[in-house]
C-alpha cells in the first residue's frame, strides 16, 4: 500500500486516511521501511491503531526508521517531530500503557492508542562498529552519535 501508484503497489491509499481499505484481521505480515518518521505523533498513533485492526492475531511486522541518534533522523525536512525512538514502541503494549501512561490510551484519550502489540527492537549499526566486540558496540550505542544508523522494530499483534 502506498499513496502513489508505483510499481509493486497493490493498494493506492494514503495511510493517514482511516479506515484503510483492508478488512479487519486479514493481514498476515507488514513491512514498513523509512516511512513512520514522516508521520506526526498523532498520525503515528492512528497508524498503529489501524495496523492493529487489519493484522491477524499473531501477525508480525517490521518497521525500520532512522535511529534518533543518527543525523539521518534530522536531515530530511519531511521528517516529523519527535524522532522515532525505542520508547515509541513501549506505548504499543496495552499493559505497559495502562500502567505507565494511561493518558495515551484510547479509554481516556480519544486520540490515544487502542492497539496491543508485543515489540522487540534492534539496530543497524554503522559499518565501523560492526567489526568490534559486543562490549564496544554497547558502549558506542550509549555514547556515540551515529553508532546506530537505523532502528528496526518487530511488532506482533496480540
Amino acid at each position: 500500500m502506498d499513496q502513489y501508484d508505483l510499481t509493486g503497489v497493490d493498494i493506492v491509499h494514503d495511510v493517514r486516511n482511516r479506515p484503510w481499505p483492508i478488512a479487519e484481521g486479514t493481514v498476515g505480515e507488514i513491512h514498513c521501511s523509512h516511512f513512520l518518521e514522516h508521520l506526526t505523533g498523532t498520525e503515528r498513533t492512528g497508524f498503529f491503531n489501524e495496523l492493529y485492526r487489519v493484522m491477524r492475531k499473531g501477525a508480525k511486522g517490521t518497521i525500520i526508521t532512522p535511529h534518533w541518534a543518527s543525523n539521518r533522523a534530522y536531515g530530511d525536512p519531511t521528517h516529523q517531530w519527535p524522532p522515532v525512538a525505542e520508547m515509541t514502541y513501549m506505548y504499543l503494549s496495552a499493559e505497559w500503557r495502562t500502567s505507565q501512561a494511561i493518558h495515551t490510551d484510547k479509554s481516556v484519550n480519544p486520540l490515544g492508542y487502542d492497539c496491543d502489540f508485543e515489540v522487540s527492537w534492534g539496530y543497524a549499526l554503522h559499518p565501523s562498529i560492526l567489526t568490534r566486540n559486543e562490549e564496544y558496540r554497547q558502549f558506542a550505542m550509549a555514547n556515540y552519535k551515529e553508532a546506530a544508523q537505523d532502528l528496526w522494530a518487530t511488532i506482533t499483534r496480540k
